[in-house]
């Protein structure tokens, strides 16, 4: 602390030396750092000295660096775009910025230099840096007769984020989403007027508390309107789809409003206060967030997290609407899950002997890769398209539905019941579909061996090939539950394409430009048009996620093998099939423990798709609902509870009347 008095010392290196002090080892160890300012405080009461030249060294600090780049810049996205500023970032990492050495900014990153530093800036609490203003006694300066240039700063960091809050307030993207900015006064433009009149009458004002600046309380009801607008086109591209784009664009108008607020807060509370005491929380307030946001300029995390929220929401409430027809409710709707999932069946079992007959072909790699895709993908397909099931497409879905439920009931006991009658219901759709899938894969791809083998006299697989195909399903011959959860995660993406796709399709209004095109309309007709141009915009993202499912699994193995990776995938509807064909392929003699291990490794199988596809599907729709801390043991508890009151409702349907 001696090293204040010297007149000759850099300030900032006073500064960055000082927080070197104060900082604790571990980022997490706020009641260090929190003992530390207290004992910076106790040095201060103590020597009246110290203290007068830590204040100078601030003044110094203060007046000798340029300001608005903080105020303007700190915590706000640049005006370029989400890609753009995501390699910004990852360039910065590699190649640090270079910044200009008058910055205020530039002397904060030098002073709070390690990444961490905002984790403990703001752990310590807001009391711990309030202290530190108040032991500073800056009420014991002599009181300035002319507005000081900090100030001066301020104001102009106001008047550059009220033209960027105009400018960005109008963009054409906004317009379409609420067309009553361009039909009605938009407060993203009046809002500049007013600012600029508060801004021409502050000085004047400056430590006179009884002047009125009349433009004050209209510029914040002004500012809190565009808020409102934001948070309605928020809700309209929830509804109608949004895109990364929008998203960032709302992000930063919003961060250049909020900023705008708080440096409101500190002008009104420096001009009505003479000694600046009331001031002190929104300065606390604002110091420890820019800190905080330095920090983690050149977080990808953070960039990726804050600017996906929206899209996130949008892509699994999709999912989640969808996820809605995967969990039956009636006696009826069981039964329809049941006969959708013997369609999905009967198709997967073509698909399967399809596949081994494409294997058999020794076509090249590249043009292997792509048959298998369009056998898997194109199989999917079909199967939405005539109202099939597959099983394993359930869990992405309706994870997203429990997600919603979870959201929404907030630890309540009475919501928790609900979530669990919803929880059982989504078991007793499951078993009914992989069952419904694996009763018919299994005779069907049986048949199929045994009516070839009836028309040419040998099997569809020779016994050499069917036992290969009994040990790849065996939970102890291969590695089918790791190759199983690859699987799932390959389910996961496909539920999230899908329900970006479903985004896609309303955010670009893809169905009302089908109907623009005028050469399938004089074609097919204006109804049959309609009909076409609507199927696409209920099911594009359930065409695309079957489609990209299926390029998933089919393209996993030849990444492997053109990497040298040890990767495949299982799926259980597929690999019931092949144990029909491997049965009858045998002869109805196959090895009986061979049999028993393959059967009891369709089972993992169909459990590691499913619970794989299930988690990763839950905690995304979890944290884009921004649900941190979930009750597990309390839905734990009530399932559980339920289970032993009504273990029906896990697996049969509810009676008739119920």
């Amino acid at each position: 602390m001696a090293s204040f008095t010297d007149k000759e010392a850099n300030p900032a290196a006073l500064f960055a030396r000082l927080i070197d002090e104060i900082r604790p080892r571990q980022a997490t160890d706020f009641e260090s750092a929190r003992r530390n300012l207290q004992a910076l405080c106790h040095i201060f009461s103590l020597h009246p000295e110290l203290r007068a030249a830590f204040v100078e060294k601030l003044k110094e600090l203060s007046h000798s660096h340029r300001h608005s780049e903080l105020y303007t810049s700190t915590g706000i996205l640049p005006n370029t775009s989400f890609v753009a500023e995501f390699f910004s970032r990852i360039g910065h990492k590699i190649l640090p910025e270079a910044l200009e050495a008058d910055l205020l900014r530039t002397a904060l990153r030098k002073i709070f230099h390690e990444t961490s530093d905002g984790l403990w800036v703001i752990g310590v609490g807001e009391e711990a840096w309030l202290h530190l203003f108040s032991a500073l006694h800056f009420e014991e300066q002599p009181a300035a007769s002319e507005m000081p240039r900090p100030i001066a700063e301020i104001l102009r960091s106001l008047r550059v984020l009220s033209y960027w809050i105009a400018a960005f307030g109008m963009e054409p993207e906004l317009l379409r989403l609420d067309r009553a900015l361009e039909t009605y006064e938009s407060p993203f433009v009046t809002q500049n007027e007013e600012l600029i009149a508060y801004i021409g009458a502050y000085p004047g004002a400056w430590r006179q508390p009884d002047t009125l600046i009349s433009d004050d309380k209209h510029l914040r009801v002004l500012l809190d309107q565009c808020l409102q607008v934001i948070e309605k086109i928020r809700k309209r591209a929830a509804r109608d789809g949004t895109s990364i784009r929008l998203t960032y664009h709302l992000q930063r108008l919003y961060q250049l409003i909020v900023r705008s607020e708080k440096l409101l807060d500190i002008l009104e509370n420096l001009r009505i206060d003479p000694d600046g005491q009331s001031a002190y929380p929104a300065i606390v307030d604002l110091f420890t967030r820019m800190i905080r946001d330095e920090c983690q300029r050149d977080n990808l995390s953070k960039h990726w997290q804050r600017n996906t929220e929206l899209l996130a929401l949008r892509v699994t409430d999709n999912a989640s609407a969808h996820g809605e027809h995967y969990i039956t409710e009636t006696r009826s709707e069981y039964f329809a899950m049941a006969r959708s999932a013997l369609v999905g069946g009967c198709i997967i079992a073509f698909m399967a002997c399809f596949k081994i007959l494409l294997a058999e072909a020794h076509m090249p790699p590249l043009t292997g890769a792509i048959v298998y895709c369009l056998n898997y993908g194109l199989g999917f397909c079909l199967i939405h398209i005539l109202h099939g099931t597959v099983a394993t497409k359930q869990p992405a879905m309706t994870a997203n539905a429990i997600a919603a439920s979870i959201s929404e009931s907030g630890g309540k006991l009475r919501d928790i019941e609900t979530l669990t009658r919803l929880m059982a219901r989504t078991i007793r759709s499951q078993m009914v579909a992989i069952l419904g899938n694996i009763c018919i894969a299994i005779p069907l791809a049986g048949l199929v061996d045994y009516a070839v083998f009836w028309l040419s006299g040998t099997h569809f697989v020779s016994p050499e090939k069917a036992v290969h195909l009994l040990e790849e399903q065996s939970l102890i011959h291969s590695g089918a539950v790791f190759y199983a959860a690859i699987a799932g995660v390959c389910l996961f993406i496909a539920g999230l394409i899908s329900g970006y796709y479903d985004n896609y399709a309303a955010y670009n209004q893809v169905p009302e430009r089908i109907l623009q095109l005028e050469w399938p309309r004089r074609l097919f007709g204006e109804s049959r048009m309609r009909r076409v141009s609507a199927y696409i915009g209920d099911n594009l993202g359930a065409l695309a996620g079957n489609l990209f499912f299926g390029f998933l699994l089919g393209g996993t193995t030849i990444f492997g093998v053109l990497f040298g990776l040890p990767i495949d995938i299982r799926h259980v509807a597929f690999s019931s099939a092949f144990i029909g064909i491997a049965f009858v392929g045998l002869d109805f003699a196959p090895d009986l423990w061979l049999l028993l291990w393959s059967a009891l490794g369709v089972a993992a199988i169909g459990f590691t798709n499913l619970s794989v596809s299930f988690a990763l599907a839950l905690n995304v729709a979890l944290r884009a609902r921004k649900v941190t801390e979930t009750p597990w043991r309390m839905i734990a508890g009530a399932i559980l509870r339920h289970l032993f009151r009504s273990p029906r409702d896990f697996f049969l349907p509810p009676k008739n009347g119920a």
